[in-house]
């Protein structure tokens, strides 16, 4: 067996070897974004279901937790993501989004934090709807199981419109005001230069950030629905007077966490959003971690 289905493989058996519910969904957070999103009914380090050691973030806790917003509706939350600037390959960096493919998940919601371009301002959240792979990155590439998906599968609809709909109605009956926008993803950990940003503006972006379209792509290329939250908590180089620094994007993080938690929370309680599991599957045990 190829050694990254094998991993893969092996951290499914563990999981359910653990008894651990299997997820009708999976959420992802993005920097000082691993909002509360109620009780865990299971939670357990990130590093446990890894077959490589992966390092820390400030903001990312990297915690796996089994949450149940709904009964029919087991949720993987995995608080804090992993970057390929922390030099993982793409193929590690979402490799709990396969894992939680396998376990059975059919929609991925996620949130990231970004640098804000043209009218974005900080605090505004944005829902992407479609993005710019700048990473020069794909996790895609290599020879992939077949049973995955296509070799070649349509990125037309990255960020699903009912789920784009279903988030601007939540929106609306919370007050929120959320925009969309293109992301732009740069390999980071290096902020852009001004000249980047003008660069990056000019291809069509809204946003900028160093996280999400990996996931993304191996997410759709399983199947998986996709939107992603982007919250900007920043102006991006240049366009702004002050420096840059990640402990802002943190505080950004921390001041949004009402809006980005009730909306992840409507979501996750709308079954015309996210479907659950049928009953018998919803009803299987889940162990503690």
């Amino acid at each position: 067996m190829d050694p990254l289905a094998e991993g893969l493989e092996r951290a499914a058996e563990r999981w359910r070897a653990r008894g651990l519910a299997s997820p009708a969904a999976m959420v992802v957070s993005g920097s000082g974004l691993a909002v509360d999103l109620g009780a865990a009914e299971a939670e357990t380090p990130l590093a446990e279901w890894l077959p490589f050691a992966p390092h820390a973030v400030a903001g990312h806790p990297q915690r796996l937790a089994v949450l149940r917003p709904r009964p029919d509706c087991p949720v993987l939350y995995q608080q804090g993501r992993l970057h390929a600037y922390q030099g993982y390959d793409p193929h590690q960096v979402v490799f709990a989004i396969r894992l939680a493919a396998l376990l059975g998940a059919r929609t991925l919601l996620m949130t990231n934090a970004a640098g804000g371009l043209g009218p974005r301002r900080p605090g505004e959240l944005v829902l992407i709807r479609d993005h710019l792979n700048l990473t020069a990155l794909n996790p895609l590439r290599g020879e992939l199981p077949p049973a995955w998906g296509p070799r070649f599968p349509d990125l037309t609809d990255a960020y699903d419109p009912e789920l784009r709909r279903a988030a601007r109605a939540a929106a609306r009956r919370q007050g929120l005001e959320l925009a969309e926008g293109v992301y732009a993803a740069v390999p980071g950990p290096s902020y852009e230069t001004p000249a980047e940003i003008v660069m990056i503006e000019r291809l069509g972006a809204d946003l900028v950030g160093m996280s999400t379209v990996l996931e993304v792509i191996a997410a759709r290329h399983l199947g998986m629905r996709c939107l992603c939250l982007s919250l900007v908590t920043n102006r991006a180089a240049g366009v702004g007077a002050a420096p840059l620094d990640h402990q802002d994007v943190l505080a950004a993080g921390q001041a949004a966490a009402g809006p980005v938690r009730a909306l992840l929370g409507a979501l996750l309680a709308d079954p015309a959003a996210v479907p659950g599991l049928p009953a018998a599957a919803a009803g299987a045990p889940s162990g503690a971690g």
